[in-house]
């Protein structure tokens, strides 16, 4: 019995020991001392072409032609790191083919904008201009008429400017020169009603604004579309994008008018002021925003390489009016990157 009793006492003083020891050792071990370090999150390029960014809320959200579905989005917070949007719709889509909206194909150049409350998205497709709504950024955006806005005339490029009257614009892009006759992508201009779901103006009082007239825009077809509106110092801005999209010469110019009733755009000497800056080729079909900081920013595509078009990227750079009244773009510009998780 005593060498029972011995036996059990050594054997339990042996397994106190043993398990201090070991709990010990436990303390003082890492358990990621030894780890590789987690692969960092991958970054790419934002494949977008025809790009928009709206600023809303504390959030940028970027879209562009880029699926053949419809539109999806990206979202960012600080115009550097952006992901894709997870939306109602799933796979990152705010507007998508078939779910009440016009449009089987051609799905291009996406622009949103919000008044009141709710969120208009113009868009084209089917070479044909639309409009769809949605309560938010991230859609479904739909149509409570699957129709076009202008359905009798192939049209694109469409643009929302709405001026401190209130009253709001159309610029867009007609495939007919004012003449009738002949063929080529042009600027033209009307009003809207104040639902931004339909024209004001009849045909014949759509404006024309401008046309391929200087050498630098006809290097490549007959082509000037893209058209965005500022306006400064009660002067108004009408930016373009001039010659074939798939032309490393694509770049943006801009031409000027004092009045929108009976406008005379007059365009600059300084153009283009965007055009392959720092090796890049191909760049255009941008919008203007102001971040959060209030700085204007220009956001537009680039071709893939000097080689490859597509995909195209998108790309930011700041831009101002100089003391003469000139829309200046910086030739120095970010690389929006898109963070890819999970890498395996």
């Amino acid at each position: 019995m005593k060498i029972n009793f011995l036996i059990n006492s050594i054997f339990y003083v042996a397994t106190t020991l043993l398990i201090m020891i070991l709990q010990s050792c436990a303390s003082e071990y890492d358990p990621t001392k030894n780890m590789l370090p987690p692969a960092s999150n991958a970054k790419i390029l934002i494949p977008l072409a025809d790009p928009f960014i709206l600023y809303d809320n504390n959030t940028y959200y970027a879209y562009g032609t880029s699926s053949s579905e419809g539109f999806q989005a990206y979202v960012s917070t600080d115009l550097k790191h952006w992901a894709l949007a997870e939306t109602p719709l799933g796979n990152h889509l705010v507007l998508k083919k078939g779910n009440q909206v016009y449009g089987e194909s051609d799905f291009w150049a996406p622009e949103v904008y919000k008044k009141n409350g709710m969120y208009y998205m113009f868009y084209s497709a089917n070479t044909r201009i639309c409009v769809a709504t949605s309560d938010s950024p991230l859609g479904p955006f739909i149509q409570s008429e699957v129709k076009p806005l202008i359905s009798d005339e192939g049209c694109i490029d469409h643009h929302l400017f709405i001026d401190d009257d209130g009253t709001p614009y159309l610029f867009f892009v007609r495939f007919i020169e004012p003449d009738g006759i002949t063929s080529g992508n042009n600027i033209w201009m009307t009003r809207m009603n104040d639902d931004l779901l339909s024209i004001r103006d009849m045909k014949s009082e759509w404006k024309h604004c401008i046309s391929v007239s200087k050498p630098w825009e006809n290097i490549m077809g007959r082509i000037i579309e893209g058209p965005f509106v500022l306006k400064h110092n009660g002067k108004y801005y009408l930016s373009y994008s001039a010659n074939d999209y798939q032309s490393q010469s694509y770049g943006v110019g801009y031409a000027t008018s004092t009045n929108l009733s009976n406008p005379n755009w007059e365009k600059s000497p300084s153009n283009p002021i965007l055009k392959n800056p720092n090796n890049l080729v191909g760049t255009g079909h941008h919008s203007f925003f102001s971040d959060a900081e209030g700085n204007l920013c220009i956001v537009f595509h680039a071709h893939k390489s000097l080689s490859e078009i597509h995909p195209r990227h998108m790309y930011i750079s700041y831009a101002n009016f100089d003391s003469m009244g000139s829309l200046v773009v910086d030739s120095k510009y970010s690389k929006p990157m898109l963070i890819i998780d999970d890498i395996k």
